[in-house]
């Protein structure tokens, strides 16, 4: 199969690339920076900084679009959360009018989004078919998935993955070790917002097996069947590390640093991989501990 990746030098899109190839696919990245493609893809990925290169009479199967701005990088100003529009809205529009150029068309589009697409929503238990709580969150995912799904009109199949909190060597989760390896780390505020958690190996499985499932399509929560809250996220890692985990960040104090994007740490989402599992997605990671251990241990 041949496929492209948008957002191919991330910590997901990087991993996909490197096992793609391994299975004797073919892999295109577009990106702006060549040389970062090869040290993070491969020497053997294509590397493209613009569509217009791929020729017309080049086959491409299936396109994974993971392009995006980090999106707790930088307190959400006006000019960021520009920034963040500008890389996945406007990167997916323009994918979907290259899609609809295209004489012989990909098969698939397989598409980042968020669990912040549901907005914090406290215990709830939320699935594919759950609503949503109108926040900046929502709305960016919301503009996401609509400009993807927009290329359902050429007879492109779309499948839509909603990511929570990955586990990898990299991430939030680097930005979270230090305090805990000191020993001053905590819950977040009183630590009862559910973390939505994928071990990195998981969330790259599901696209792959997404795209080569025909039958799929629509929206799929890109999350490990056991969410926790922070309460419980803060301590199983604590635990891991063998340190303890008694300083709490308060609320009024995260809201004063970041402004707006607090919403990320203050809120959650009891986000279920529930359409997944129907169609026989198997995790290799249900238990945090198990996957935090397997993480670390690889750092």
């Amino acid at each position: 199969m041949n496929y492209l990746i948008t957002g191919g030098t991330g910590l997901i899109g990087s991993a996909i690339c490197q096992q793609l190839q391994a299975a004797g696919h073919t892999v295109m990245v577009l990106s702006r920076n060549r040389d970062k493609v090869y040290q993070r893809c491969g020497l053997s990925v294509v590397a493209i900084t613009d569509l217009n290169e791929i020729g017309h009479a080049e086959q491409v199967d299936i396109v994974i679009n993971l392009a995006g701005a980090p999106v707790a990088d930088a307190r959400w100003s006006k000019h960021r959360k520009n920034e963040l529009e500008q890389s996945r809205i406007a990167l997916t529009e323009a994918l979907v009018d290259w899609i609809a150029q295209r004489d012989k068309k990909p098969s698939s589009l397989i598409s980042g989004s968020a669990v912040g697409w549901y907005g914090d929503q406290g215990d709830t238990i939320l699935t594919e078919t759950s609503g949503y709580n109108d926040e900046y969150a929502h709305q960016l995912c919301e503009r996401w998935e609509q400009a993807a799904l927009k290329a359902q009109a050429y007879g492109v199949r779309v499948c839509i993955v909603r990511t929570g909190l990955v586990i990898a060597n990299g991430g939030f989760l680097n930005r979270m070790l230090l305090p805990f390896k000191l020993g001053v780390g905590g819950r977040i505020s009183d630590g009862k917002q559910y973390m939505p958690w994928i071990h990195h190996d998981d969330i790259s499985n599901l696209f792959i097996f997404l795209s080569k499932k025909p039958e799929a399509q629509g929206v799929f929560n890109g999350t490990a069947p056991a969410p926790v809250t922070n309460a419980e996220f803060t301590q199983t890692l604590a635990q891991t590390l063998h340190r303890p985990a008694v300083l709490p960040v308060p609320a009024c104090v995260l809201k004063l640093a970041l402004g707006e994007m607090s919403e990320l740490l203050l809120g959650g989402q009891r986000a279920l991989p529930a359409k997944a599992q129907q169609i026989g997605f198997e995790f290799l990671y249900t238990d945090l501990h198990d996957a935090l251990t397997t993480t670390l241990k690889q750092a």
